[in-house]
Parts: structure tokens; C-alpha cells; sequence
């Protein structure tokens, strides 16, 4: 499988964050287990991507808070907009401010959010593996495919670039500008 590939599974997937992992592992599941394994390698390299501080300072930002967790879960969710969108997030994480669902939350208490947020795709985590399982009937298959290959999944953040402090007004201001004008009130209260 090719990066193209992977993001045309994507795509394909629909919106709904269910029923597209359904819809991921199925489709996985009928290809060949080196194909599967791919998908993983691509996802956890894709990922990497928008693995930045600076990317991890938006997340805390747009999603008032986020914890390491939060902030891998965020990483599969922008992964989950697609090629065209993601790219444009991965190379500028203030791009975020185009995304509506983002501009909504702006206006949105967020003590009214759904549990686990509403930026997040923690299941997208387990479609490989999952495939992988339904394919082989190997409960550790991917794991050992994986190992095979000398490729570690990631399994939680660890991003480039300096740490900085995100609840520091003029670091928003200076690497997030067009996020803190839409979080103002959030920025200034933060």
C-alpha cells in the first residue's frame, strides 16, 4: 500500500467516526496482511507529521486543555480530515481556524462537549490491528509484522521542536495568531 491508498481508504470511510473505523477494518481485513501492516506504518508515519509542540499548543488551545492522550487522539482526528486538509494543518497547525467544526467550538462551552472531545480518534488506533487480527486469526500478528519490518508503532506523542509554555499569551499570539483571535475570550481568561 501507498501513501495515496491510504488516503483514498480514508476518504472513502465517510464522517461518522464509527462507522468509518467499521468501515476501515472491513475493507483492511480483505486485503493482504502486508498491506494491512502498511496502513499502520503509514498512519503512525503520517501522524508523525503534525507531531510538533507548536501543533500540541493548538490542540490545548482549541480543545481547552490536552493531555498527552488527548493530544494523540487529536493527531488520528486531523488525520481523519484528509489528505488536502491535514497537509495543510501538518505544514501550519494555525490552519486549524479554517476548519468549521473548530470555528463552532470557538462559541461552544466546553463543559458541554461530548466525553473524550470532540477533536479525537482514538479508535482509529486499533483498525490495523484489528484487521490484522480478522485476516490472520493472529491476535499479535500486527505486532510481529511490525517488528518484522523494524517499525515501532507510536503510541503516544512525542514531538519536535521546543517545548513553550501554552497558556503564555504572547507565545499564542506569535505562533497562533489566527487561533487566538478566534479563542479571544479563551486566550484572555486562559
Amino acid at each position: 500500500m501507498d501513501e495515496a491508498t491510504f488516503w483514498t481508504l480514508l476518504e472513502l470511510s465517510g464522517t461518522e467516526p464509527h462507522e468509518r473505523v467499521d468501515w476501515l477494518t472491513t475493507k483492511l481485513a480483505s486485503l493482504p496482511p502486508p498491506d494491512i501492516a502498511d496502513f499502520q506504518v503509514l498512519l503512525d508515519h503520517i501522524r508523525g507529521r503534525a507531531d510538533t509542540w507548536t501543533h500540541w499548543g493548538a490542540a490545548h488551545l482549541v480543545l481547552d486543555g490536552c493531555s498527552d492522550d488527548g493530544f494523540f487522539y487529536f493527531l488520528g482526528w486531523l488525520v481523519g480530515l484528509g489528505h488536502a486538509r491535514f497537509t495543510a494543518i501538518a505544514a501550519d497547525p494555525d490552519a486549524l481556524a479554517d476548519v468549521d467544526l473548530v470555528g463552532r467550538l470557538a462559541t461552544t462551552d466546553a463543559d458541554t462537549w461530548p466525553a473524550g472531545g470532540p477533536l479525537g480518534w482514538e479508535d482509529l488506533d486499533y483498525v490495523a490491528r484489528d484487521a490484522y487480527r480478522l485476516r490472520t486469526g493472529e491476535y499479535h500478528g500486527l505486532d510481529t509484522a511490525l517488528a518484522a519490518r523494524g517499525h515501532e508503532p507510536m503510541v503516544s506523542p512525542e514531538p519536535d521542536g521546543d517545548p513553550w509554555d501554552f497558556d503564555s499569551l504572547p507565545e499564542l499570539l506569535r505562533r497562533l495568531p489566527r487561533l487566538s483571535t478566534l479563542f479571544a475570550d479563551r486566550v484572555a481568561h486562559g
